[in-house]
């Protein structure tokens, strides 16, 4: 296929693990790519755009990532690096924006509460291809498989380029080592998403888990993603849709 300009951005933070092996991954393939990610943890956020200590503008730091030819630290939530990129404040517009990968899994309905899918979505209300991007980590002590989510999110990029613009999709990874199965499944009614609050100086993390009473839907991206499968689901974009009857 040839060669993006890819927008990768997060919301864990620029800082965060899982970065750094997506946009070495999408390097290795071949493609332009950039970093604009949040400065600091903004997971839980949506697709907010808003800036750190309510500033009046936006600060960016310059940073250096091992592999990756430029990067910034953005003082601001996920979706407002996109908007920035779309504006071309990293340079030319990007042709794919590529969020995550997300420290634990975004299955299910609930996945509008991430800052990782809001980014993506945010990408696809500008016109732009994007693919969102988790990790299904289960618990703290695992080990974690960043390098083989980050090829299997590439290895989406043919088929993601292959669909109408604006299309978002949202890829969930098992926590193991070696290549996916893929299985392309709907949302589950609940499922998961992951925020996190820092407590003071300490910056302790809050993870919760929503959504995840009882068993999962069958044949949906939890149920899949439980039994082993990289799961893939296209999610849409805010968009207007006619009205069922007349207005009073």
């Amino acid at each position: 296929m040839p060669s993006l300009r890819i927008l990768v951005v997060n919301d864990d933070g620029i800082d965060a693990p899982g970065i750094r092996p997506l946009a070495v991954a999408a390097v290795a393939a071949g493609h332009e790519v950039v970093i604009a990610a949040p400065a600091r943890q903004w997971s839980g956020a949506s697709a907010a755009i808003l800036v750190d200590d309510d500033a009046d503008q936006v600060a960016v730091d310059r940073r250096q990532v091992p592999g990756v030819p430029e990067a910034f630290a953005v003082h601001a939530a996920p979706a407002m690096c996109v908007l920035l990129a779309l504006r071309g404040s990293f340079g030319p517009r990007p042709d794919v924006v590529l969020s995550g990968i997300n420290y634990g899994a975004n299955t299910g309905r609930v996945l509008l509460h991430s800052g990782t899918a809001g980014a993506a979505l945010t990408a696809g209300v500008g016109g732009l291809r994007a693919l969102a991007v988790s990790l299904d980590v289960d618990q703290p002590s695992d080990a974690l498989h960043w390098e083989d989510a980050a090829a299997a999110a590439v290895t989406l990029l043919p088929l993601l380029q292959a669909q109408p613009a604006a299309t978002v999709l949202n890829l969930n990874a098992p926590n193991r080592p070696g290549a996916f199965e893929f299985r392309e499944a709907p949302l589950a009614t609940g499922g998961v998403v992951r925020t996190s609050s820092a407590d003071g100086g300490d910056e302790e993390e809050l993870r919760a888990a929503l959504g995840r009473a009882g068993a999962a839907d069958a044949g949906s991206d939890l149920d899949l993603l439980a039994q082993g499968y990289a799961t893939v689901t296209a999610i849409t974009p805010p968009g207007a849709v006619a009205l069922q009857g007349a207005l009073p």
